[in-house]
């Protein structure tokens, strides 16, 4: 076969309808838009949501539930054989070292080792968290890895009332 032999399969290639190109060719005046209303017009087109003249399903039902999104943590993640790929042997594996390989984008403040891949080199890893197939891989391997504790805002939160019971408690003592 040569190039010149190549050719689409049938129905491949379907032509667009060209509208607006005489009233002879079945598609002019209007378009085949009709007369008229917000169709027939530039961008109109109503959202799938929309319920004409009856009152919408979002201000039928109540709010019910909640939803965490706004607290969730997105980890920036790492497989192993992203490092086994990325770093030499001895190593040290930590967040600027991942952004000068291009391995994080820098979007996220914390980053999770993954255990996808094999790890046959020794490094330190220091990342924010780790999956036990990855801690046990980096391990096996002769290398350490170093979890920062988690600094997630329900733990910050019962600190600080915490220290504000204790400081409250130390004034009323020196009375």
């Amino acid at each position: 076969m040569t190039l010149h032999e190549i050719t689409q399969a049938a129905g491949a290639h379907k032509r667009p309808k060209r509208v607006g190109r005489g009233e002879a060719s079945g598609h002019g005046k209007t378009c085949t838009r009709g007369n008229k209303g917000c169709q027939s017009r530039a961008g109109g087109r109503i959202r799938i949501t929309f319920i004409g003249g009856a009152t919408p399903l979002y201000r039928k039902f109540p709010k019910r539930g909640f939803s965490n999104y706004n607290f969730r943590t997105e980890y920036e993640v790492i497989n192993l054989s992203d490092l086994e790929a990325a770093f030499e042997a001895g190593a040290v594996v930590d967040r600027p070292a991942l952004m000068d390989r291009g391995l994080i984008r820098g979007t996220s403040p914390v980053v999770k080792l993954l255990g996808g891949g094999a790890l046959s080199r020794k490094l330190t890893v220091k990342v924010d968290a780790a999956t036990d197939t990855a801690r046990a891989a980096v391990e096996k391997a002769g290398g350490s890895l170093q979890v920062s504790p988690r600094r997630d805002s329900a733990a910050l939160a019962k600190a600080k009332r915490n220290s504000a019971k204790r400081a409250r408690a130390e004034r009323a003592a020196k009375k």
